[in-house]
């Protein structure tokens, strides 16, 4: 008779954690499929390497309360774009029911911020804090790449900024919870701000990229100004625009 043990030598087979993913979310603005299917179908012409094999969040939070969505072909139609829809967020409970006939996770309806209130100077205060209290954390040190980024390799500062010394090549990606800054030539895809802070910037010496992104808002090689090819750069957000400019 064989047993199974349970003691410290046996194997640990499989593990589940938490873990901070970010996902390129889908968010509808209109109820119209076939307006939708056919900026989507642009979008992916645009850069089909960034969507490729993508999971997506399908985001109903925007549309009006009580808004009838027909989830099944939307669904069908970024699988056919070669994405894959992985959950939903918003909307009614019916669509919530029919994502999970779909196969669709149903996520928390959060609102996401799309600007930071403006920041107040502190006011004086008497009160003076304990001699006790501890002192602020420190800033989480930046992510420092030496070597060149090649095509295929995908480097991610996660909760921090990005700074490369070397070349980043076609094909290769590169990604940053916080700024990029890039001191040599950049040919891959640049995507700063990825947990959504648009406040995030991306600086390089040599602006040659496939796509570059700040919180989700991307631009691609093909809308690229000549007059930006090949110079030094910096990308930033103002208002709802990418705006790329040389320095």
């Amino acid at each position: 008779m064989t047993t199974q043990s349970n003691g410290p030598d046996r194997k640990t087979a499989v593990e589940i954690k938490g873990s901070a993913v970010t996902l390129p979310i889908v968010r509808l603005l209109d109820t119209d499929m076939a307006a939708v299917t056919t900026q989507l179908q642009q979008k992916v012409e645009q850069a089909p390497d960034f969507f490729r094999g993508a999971p997506v969040v399908v985001d109903l939070s925007l549309l009006p309360e009580g808004a009838e969505v027909d989830l099944e072909p939307l669904v069908k139609t970024l699988r056919r774009l070669e994405m894959i829809p992985v959950g939903l967020r918003g909307g009614s409970e019916a669509l919530r029911k029919t994502a999970l006939s779909l196969h669709l996770a149903s996520l928390a309806d959060t609102a996401i911020a799309e600007a930071r209130p403006a920041r107040s100077e502190p006011k004086p205060s008497s009160v003076q804090p304990p001699a006790s209290a501890a002192p602020p954390p420190a800033a989480a040190h930046a992510m420092l790449i030496t070597q060149p980024v090649r095509s295929g390799q995908r480097v991610y500062a996660k909760g921090t900024d990005l700074i490369v010394l070397a070349s980043v090549g076609y094909g290769a990606e590169i990604m940053a919870d916080g700024h990029i800054h890039v001191y040599n030539t950049l040919r891959g895809r640049a995507l700063a701000g990825v947990r959504g802070d648009r406040e995030c910037r991306i600086f390089c010496r040599d602006m040659q990229a496939e796509l570059v992104s700040i919180a989700g808002h991307y631009r691609i090689s093909d809308d690229l100004d000549e007059a930006v090819r090949g110079k030094s750069v910096q990308i930033y957000m103002r208002d709802t625009s990418l705006i790329i400019e040389a320095f």
